[in-house]
């Protein structure tokens, strides 16, 4: 009987994504054992300070990505949104899984009925934040660390009025009964990525089972939306967001750049061939620069 190995984060939504991945390898090989290996990443570890200031989403990959390289695991899986913008050309992305939910959304303590603005909004996303001011002016937004749970605790704890997370881990862990209030992608632009699984390997390694996961609509996607943020140098530190939206053969990309020089931002969009998907994201980033009044080029 083959064997693979599935790289996982300690969390219990990343033990989840992995199920999902290992349930489908499972049932498309069925002479195939999988299991899960985790461990604990830079990032799960570092949680006394915001992504920004302890170096970026790389953090959550590193320890994943070496044991891949030392053949610990033959795979890993990750939240795409997490990921950082520059993949190591011989640990490339074999997959894009279907999409969940999106959308980021307001969480209240539990047995509370409406936001209570007289305590902080749990965020520690700039992206979230900057786009938080325009729902919310006169709410105050406290960091917060931790997975899903432990944000959870604290908010029910009484230490913030309400959290902003992403509809899509709550929905995995089976929590969808917390979210109060959805935010439409036109409300608050997703992280690029959010709701999509990425799966690694190694370069030139096939893994079987994995065939059918792929899905080609998320893929399109996720393509447009890194390529935007990819031109534009954004990761963890910028409030950078970028989100696809496929129907049929077109897409279109949502966007907000911020200009950290001037403090001023821009939200736009583009609708274009899916095909034409990296083309699309870099037009809107270099389109959104110009309404900001950056005339400097950044790298692509």
């Amino acid at each position: 009987m083959k064997k693979i190995i599935i790289g996982s984060r300690e969390s219990k939504l990343a033990v989840v994504q992995c199920e999902m991945v290992k349930a489908h390898i499972e049932r498309n090989a069925r002479d195939t054992q999988v299991d899960i290996l985790t461990m604990k990443t830079t990032g799960d570890m570092i949680l006394d300070r915001t992504l920004d200031k302890i170096g970026g989403k790389g953090l959550f990959v590193k320890e994943l990505d070496r044991a891949l390289l030392d053949k610990r695991c033959d795979i890993t899986v990750h939240s795409l949104k997490d990921m950082p913008m520059e993949i190591p050309k011989e640990l490339p992305l074999l997959a894009f899984s279907k999409r969940e939910d999106p959308r980021d959304v307001l969480v209240l303590p539990k047995g509370a009925k409406e936001l209570d603005l007289s305590k902080p909004i749990g965020c520690s996303s700039r992206r979230r934040i900057l786009q938080l001011m325009e729902l919310y002016p006169s709410a105050q937004c406290k960091s917060v660390r931790g997975n899903v749970q432990t944000r959870l605790q604290k908010l029910d704890s009484g230490e913030y009025s309400a959290l902003i997370l992403a509809a899509a881990g709550l929905k995995r862990l089976g929590l969808e009964e917390r979210i109060f209030r959805y935010f439409e992608p036109t409300e608050m632009i997703p992280a690029a990525g959010q709701g999509i699984l990425a799966v690694q390997g190694r370069r030139e390694e096939e893994i079987a089972g994995l065939k059918g996961f792929e899905d080609v609509d998320s893929a399109y996607e996720a393509l447009a939306e890194r390529a935007f943020v990819r031109h534009l140098n954004g990761g963890c530190s910028l409030p950078i967001a970028a989100h696809g939206m496929v129907s049929g053969n077109n897409m279109t990309l949502l966007g907000l750049f911020y200009d950290e020089d001037t403090g001023n931002y821009e939200k736009g969009s583009i609708t274009g061939n899916k095909e034409d998907a990296e083309c699309l994201g870099i037009a809107l980033a270099k389109q959104l620069q110009e309404s900001c009044g950056q005339d400097r080029e950044t790298e692509a």
